[in-house]
C-alpha cells in the first residue's frame, strides 16, 4: 500500500470519519536564477523561488504553506536539481499538483515531479549530499547565449595546477576561510568529497560533491581556483588557507550566474527519492 493509500484508509475508532492527516510532498525543481534575490522568502520582496512557489501552492490549497528547500540559493544562482517538501491536506493528486503549479508558475521556474514522502522526511535535514556546478567560459570570445549561466574568463587557465589545488581542498575541514558569513557560529566543518573537472571545447565545468555548503562556500572554491590557475595562487597554499580559518585568505567569491545546484542526495532507506 502506497502512502497516499495509507491515509485514505485512516479511519477514526470512534465516529467512523476518516481522519484528516497531513500529507508531506516532495519536489523536484528547477529554475533560472538571474532574476531573482534567491531561494528564500523576503519581508521585501516577492522576487524569491521561494516566494513564488509558496504563493502558487497557497492559491492551490487555499492553506498556509511552508516549503522547506534543500539549498539556499544566493541570488542568480539556478538550479536543476532543487528538492523542497511542504505538508498539505489537498486532496488533489501528484499529476493534477504539478500540472496546477506549472500553469501559474513564471516560464523561468518549473516543477518536473511531485511525490508522496514520508511523514519524516526534510528536504534539507534528510539530505545526505549535495552536487553544485560551477560553469566557467574560458575563452577572449564572449558566449552569447550561454552568458547568463556560465562565467566568462579570458586568460588560459592551467587546469593541471588548479586539479592540484582542489585535491588539497577534498576531505573534511572547518571552511570558515570559504565562507562569507562572518558573524557564523555555527560549526563550518564540512565534508568535501570531490571536485571533479570536465573540459567541453572552450567551456570549463568544476563539479562540487559533499555533505552540506557553507554561505557562498562554493563560489570562493571557485574564486580561490581560478585565481590558482591564472598563476596569481600555488596549489600548495590551500592547505594554509584552510587552516587560517580567515576568509582575506582565500580567493575572490566567483559570480553568481555560474553556479547551479545540480543534484541532491538522500538515504536509500529514508521515506524520499533522490533525483538524479
Amino acid at each position: 500500500m502506497d502512502y497516499k493509500s495509507f491515509i485514505k484508509n485512516m479511519i477514526h475508532e470512534k465516529t467512523g470519519e476518516e481522519k484528516i492527516f497531513m500529507r508531506n510532498l516532495q519536489m523536484l525543481i528547477q529554475y533560472d536564477g538571474t532574476r531573482y534575490q534567491g531561494w528564500q522568502s523576503q519581508k521585501h520582496t516577492d522576487q524569491t523561488i521561494q516566494g513564488k512557489l509558496t504563493h502558487v501552492l497557497g492559491k492551490m490549497t487555499g492553506e498556509s504553506i511552508e516549503l522547506q528547500g534543500a539549498g539556499r540559493t544566493d541570488a542568480g544562482v539556478h538550479a536543476r536539481g532543487q528538492t523542497a517538501n511542504f505538508h498539505t491536506e489537498t486532496s488533489l493528486s501528484c499529476e493534477e499538483i504539478l500540472s496546477y503549479v506549472n500553469q501559474y508558475l513564471p516560464e523561468d521556474i518549473a516543477v518536473l515531479k511531485v511525490e508522496e514522502a514520508g511523514p519524516r522526511f526534510h528536504s534539507r535535514l534528510s539530505a545526505v549530499g549535495k552536487t553544485y556546478v560551477y560553469r566557467i567560459w574560458n575563452s577572449p570570445l564572449p558566449n552569447v547565449f550561454e552568458r547568463r549561466y556560465m562565467y566568462q574568463v579570458r586568460e588560459p587557465l592551467d587546469k593541471d595546477a588548479m586539479e592540484h589545488a582542489a585535491g588539497l581542498l577534498c576531505g573534511t575541514h572547518d571552511f570558515r576561510a570559504f565562507c562569507s558569513n562572518r558573524r557564523m557560529k555555527k560549526s563550518a566543518v564540512r565534508r568535501l568529497d570531490r571536485i571533479e573537472f570536465e573540459e567541453k571545447g572552450c567551456e570549463l565545468c568544476l563539479h562540487f560533491t559533499g555533505n552540506g555548503f557553507l554561505y557562498h562556500m562554493v563560489r570562493i572554491l571557485t574564486g580561490t581556483l581560478l585565481e590558482t590557475g591564472l598563476g596569481k595562487r600555488r596549489p600548495e597554499e590551500m592547505g594554509q588557507i584552510l587552516e587560517s580559518l580567515d576568509r582575506e585568505r582565500a580567493g575572490v567569491t566567483a559570480p553568481a550566474q555560474g553556479l547551479c545546484l545540480w543534484q541532491v542526495e538522500y538515504p536509500e532507506n529514508a521515506d524520499c527519492k533522490t533525483h538524479r
